[in-house]
C-alpha cells in the first residue's frame, strides 16, 4: 500500500529526545551484527517486482529462517526531517498489519528487512541512519531479528554494511519477472475503494 504517515501522539510528545539518539551511524549498524542475506538480489528483485517502489517508498519484509518472503507492505514517508522515532512508528504499524507478532519466542526465528527507494546517490545520509535506528527498534517490539537494510536510487541498489549492490533494478527500473522460487502475488480483487487498498496494503 501506498500512504502518507503523520507523526503520532506518542511520537509529539517525545519529540523533545535528542534526534542523534535516533539515529545509526554506518559503523554502529556495521557492528551490529546484522545477518548476512543469502541471496540478496533476489530479495530486492522480489520486492522491486511487488512493489513497484518509487522514491520516497519504504517496504518492509518479514523473511523466514530460508529468506522465503513471509510478509511485506509498503508505504511512503512525508518529507520531514529524518526522525528514527516517526520511521520505527510507521514501520511498526506496518508489521501489526500483516504478520503477527513473535514476542513470546525466546529467540527471534523470522528476520525483517527494509528497502527504501529514494532519490539521490547510494552514499549513506541521515536519512538512512535514521531508517536503521526504526528498523532496529520496530524488530525488538515486534520480536523479529533486524535484518538488512537496502538503498534503492537510479544508481542502483545496495546493502548497507555489507558492501554488496548491483545496478538493477533501480528507482526507475521497470519491475523484473518474479523468481522461481517466489510466489506470484495473489490476482487483483475487485470490491471498491477499501478493497483495493487492502489489496495494496499488504503482499504476502
Amino acid at each position: 500500500m501506498t500512504f502518507g504517515f503523520a507523526p503520532s501522539s506518542t511520537a509529539s510528545l517525545s519529540s523533545s529526545a535528542p534526534s542523534a539518539t535516533r539515529m545509526l551511524e554506518p559503523a554502529e549498524w556495521a557492528a551490529a551484527g546484522i545477518p548476512l542475506l543469502r541471496n540478496p538480489r533476489e530479495v530486492v528483485s522480489g520486492l522491486h517486482a511487488r512493489h513497484h517502489p518509487e522514491p520516497a517508498t519504504a517496504i518492509v519484509a518479514v523473511l523466514d529462517p530460508d529468506e522465503r518472503l513471509r510478509a511485506s507492505a509498503s508505504f511512503t514517508s512525508r518529507r520531514a526531517p529524518a526522525d528514527g522515532w516517526l520511521f520505527r512508528n510507521a514501520l511498526l504499524a506496518q508489521l501489526r498489519r500483516v504478520i503477527p507478532h513473535d514476542l513470546r519466542r525466546r529467540t527471534p526465528v523470522r528476520t525483517a528487512v527494509l528497502l527504501y527507494c529514494r532519490e539521490g546517490d547510494d552514499r549513506w545520509t541521515e536519512e538512512d541512519g535514521a531508517w536503521m535506528w526504526g528498523l532496529r527498534d520496530a524488530c525488538t517490539l515486534h520480536g523479529l531479528r533486524c535484518g538488512a537494510y537496502i538503498t534503492l536510487t537510479r544508481d542502483g541498489w545496495q546493502v548497507f554494511g555489507e558492501g554488496r549492490g548491483g545496478r538493477r533494478p533501480h528507482a526507475t527500473s521497470a519491475p523484473e519477472p518474479f523468481a522461481t522460487s517466489q510466489a506470484p502475488p495473489p490476482p487483483p480483487r475487485t470490491g471498491g475503494v477499501a478493497s483495493d487498498v487492502l489489496r495494496r496494503a499488504a503482499a504476502r
